[in-house]
């Protein structure tokens, strides 16, 4: 059973709500696995400050359609939607080449399709956490055309 702290007495106050109905996991656990998603994800702010330097060190792809790119895409993105990704597609990158793949946003599971993609043609490769929402988010500018 989880319990707080009454702030008021220092009393121990059983709680159960859909948060703490699941006790965390144990710390070395934890720390196992959010320092896993970092191997997986990159963030829109550390995505934004890499493509402003001249050598980011990887490809970012938007994985949506040629309309949607053309409607608004991070600066520096190439668009490859995620359907359309196989070997022939990369030819042009060498083969350790790291991907970025972004979609629309949270609610969009493209660069998720992207990442399967590239990872069974055994490229490298990371989503962009957030995609274009999040890039909106953080205030940051969208290209065009």
């Amino acid at each position: 059973m989880m319990v707080r702290i009454n702030h008021l007495n220092g009393a121990f106050v059983p709680m159960t709500n859909a948060v703490t109905a699941v006790p965390a996991a144990p710390s070395g656990d934890a720390l196992e696995h959010f320092e896993a998603e970092f191997t997986f994800e990159a963030d829109c702010w550390d995505t934004h400050e890499a493509m402003a330097s001249r050598e980011p060190g990887f490809v970012l792809l938007d994985v949506r359609s040629p309309a949607l790119y053309a409607k608004g895409h991070v600066p520096g993105a190439v668009n490859l939607p995620h359907g359309k990704i196989d070997e022939s597609k990369l030819a042009s990158w060498a083969a350790g080449a790291l991907f970025v793949a972004y979609c629309a946003g949270p609610h969009c599971n493209g660069a998720a399709r992207a990442a399967v993609r590239l990872a069974r043609l055994g490229r490298p490769v990371k989503i962009m956490a957030g995609g274009v929402t999040g890039w909106l988010d953080e205030g940051f500018e969208l290209a065009t055309g």
